[in-house]
């Protein structure tokens, strides 16, 4: 467990950081649920940097730091929907995304909404159910032309 991790709001000068630990996170913990080609195609979207913008810019997005490297991020769209949680692939399973997510809940909440959502990849499942999500249903969507099972989870706040 690490206690000196500091969760702020995103600046367009991380997007270096953001997208290194998009693209490291899903080559290394994500590749033992997907193929190598679905990996190949998932961490490209690191090299979307308009797509990271517009996220920064138009949604709440946080990073988690510790000194001064960014670690985790996570980010909320269409007010109550958990859409990238993502943690450093060397500070997994340390607290850092349980983090982010009360921090994306008690944004969610003051909000005023009373449940988030989240869209979860397969190899992510496991920490969803452990934060008491209910699993809604899984599906597949298509992402640069190549399907990717995910499921949906639900949390009343």
């Amino acid at each position: 467990m690490i206690k000196d991790i500091n969760i702020r709001e995103a600046t367009l000068d991380d997007i270096p950081e953001i997208t290194s630990i998009f693209r490291d996170t899903v080559r290394s913990v994500n590749k033992a649920d997907y193929s190598e080609k679905q990996i190949e195609i998932w961490s490209s979207g690191a090299d979307d940097i308009d797509v990271w913008e517009d996220r920064i810019n138009n949604l709440y997005f946080i990073v988690a730091e510790i000194g001064n490297h960014i670690v985790g991020f996570a980010y909320i769209v269409k007010g109550c929907n958990l859409e990238g949680l993502y943690v450093h692939r060397d500070y997994q399973r340390r607290t850092i995304g349980s983090k982010l997510l009360r921090i994306a809940e008690s944004h969610i909440m003051a909000d005023g909404y009373e449940i988030i959502n989240a869209d979860s990849s397969i190899t992510s499942v496991d920490f969803f159910d452990s934060h008491y999500f209910e699993q809604i249903k899984k599906q597949k969507k298509s992402y640069k032309g190549k399907g990717f099972a995910y499921s949906i989870f639900s949390k009343e706040l």
